[in-house]
């Protein structure tokens, strides 16, 4: 039986779904459900979107400026960072999953840089 602060789902596939749709499940499950558990991987699955929204920034300013800088050389080799973008997608699509996985697995897995951080805030 289900208690007013949580999701009436088991922690795990509560957990699961807080990464299903990026930071807009995280932020639901965040509201909806108390349970530690939970709300460490809703905190998680926002900071880890928002992280994934600073990473594709820096890239392509990256890009960008390694372009500009190689012609301006006459040495147009700055495309072949353009070529980084499936891997980088890949990366995150497989990270994405992982997440998925530990958090249906019952594990509270805590991704590297901000985990610490997603576990403080999420007490």
């Amino acid at each position: 039986m289900s208690s007013s602060a949580d999701s009436g789902l088991a922690e795990n596939v509560a957990g699961l779904l807080c990464y299903v749709v990026g930071w807009i499940t995280g932020l639901i499950f965040l509201l909806i459900d108390k349970r530690p558990f939970v709300r460490f991987h809703a905190i998680q699955s926002i900071a880890f979107n928002i992280s994934i929204g600073v990473i594709w920034i820096v890239f392509w300013i990256a890009s960008a400026a390694i372009t500009a800088i190689t012609l301006a050389m006459h040495f147009p080799i700055g495309f072949i960072t353009f070529f980084f973008a499936p891997v980088i997608g890949l990366a995150i699509f497989a990270a994405w999953i992982y997440l998925m996985y530990k958090a249906y697995s019952g594990e509270k897995y805590k991704l590297p840089i901000i985990g610490n951080i997603v576990e403080g805030m999420s007490k």
